[in-house]
């Protein structure tokens, strides 16, 4: 079924004193950004933020060092109706009852940021980027992306040395991933460090996540075992990014912040290699201004997520799609709406 991009609208900030979660009181997370949203399990989405602040944060932006501040920080949700907003119900926390640093930070890294993320087997796995140098706005350098586990449920992270891409002259091309499930294999979609790359794909088996070695990549033909053998599998300017597979319509989906049209686009695609459409722009930085993110709730994808006068694969006309955008002046996560109508 081909689909369009209807209508879009701003539901609710999930973050934030004051969002319906009341974050900064429960959980000390006053400011934050991303909100990567995977089912994980258990009747359960995790919600895994990027640089997070508290008490003194200074009302504009991100500014590590100060402010309370942790590089990433993990939710959940068990909610089904989200029509009005996306409700948390706990954090992984510290012992003052405070939101947890999860994926811990090293020497030589301003910090840790995770760009996607799936449970496999029982155990939760995030791809994340180990910034060295932030450079003009969309623009950074890492010193290598990789792959934490979880193993307890998400309370605490490890970052193995086995799962990493290395960034050599920053060109490796899966600094900032995205993480999907196709049959017997995981994909990873990634691009360059920073926001005007292009997009490459991977897929591993499994049981082999957290082995580099094992990835193979899109060739533009063929699958090959060599990160440099990656063909874009389009031609555009994509930063963070989220994909995945509506059970409702059939088609791959891919949200992700593209700089040069100003705005977050949605694209479809019959198959992970494509072809990819153009993609419309489904949230606007002229009416949102420094947007970015755009990250897929997954249960808006497979017509389990209630709220909207039935479940999405019930709706023959449209669908209704949940997903998470952050704005870096408020520097809080909204929950967005976007009506996708067949065509």
């Amino acid at each position: 079924m081909d689909i369009r991009p209807a209508t879009t609208e701003r539901v609710a900030p999930i973050t934030g004193a004051d969002s319906p979660n009341r974050t900064a009181q429960r959980f000390a997370i006053a400011a934050t950004d991303l909100g990567i949203l995977w089912d994980a399990g258990g009747g359960r989405v995790f919600a895994l933020f990027g640089d997070t602040f508290g008490d003194g944060w200074g009302g504009h932006g991100a500014g590590p060092g100060s402010a309370d501040w942790r590089s990433n920080v993990l939710a959940w949700s068990t909610a089904r109706d989200v029509s009005g907003g996306l409700s948390l119900d706990g954090v992984v926390a510290r012992g003052d009852g405070g939101a947890a640093q999860v994926i811990p930070s090293g020497r030589r890294e301003v910090t840790v940021v995770p760009n996607g993320a799936i449970t496999v087997d029982g155990m939760h796995y995030a791809h994340y980027m180990s910034v060295r140098e932030w450079g003009e706005p969309g623009h950074w350098r890492t010193n290598h992306a990789g792959i934490a586990v979880s193993r307890d449920d998400g309370r605490t992270w490890s970052r193995p040395r086995g799962a990493r891409w290395k960034n050599p002259g920053g060109r490796s091309r899966f600094q900032v991933g995205a993480f999907a499930r196709d049959g017997e294999y995981v994909l990873l979609f990634g691009t360059t460090n920073g926001r005007h790359g292009l997009p490459y794909l991977a897929r591993v088996r499994p049981a082999d996540l957290l082995r580099v070695r094992a990835y193979e990549y899109w060739d533009g033909s063929g699958w090959r075992g060599h990160e440099d053998a990656a063909a874009p599998v389009f031609d555009g300017s994509v930063g963070e990014m989220s994909v995945g597979y509506h059970r409702g319509c059939g088609r791959w989906l891919m949200l992700h912040l593209d700089e040069p049209r100003r705005g977050i686009v949605l694209r479809t695609a019959p198959a992970p290699t494509g072809p990819w459409s153009a993609g419309d722009v489904v949230v606007s930085g002229d009416e949102h201004p420094a947007i970015y993110g755009g990250f897929l709730h997954p249960w808006s994808l497979d017509g389990t997520l209630g709220g909207t006068a039935g479940s999405p694969g019930d709706r023959p006309d449209g669908f209704d799609l949940y997903y998470l955008v952050s704005q870096w002046g408020p520097y809080n996560v909204f929950l967005t709406r976007t009506r996708l109508e067949a065509g």
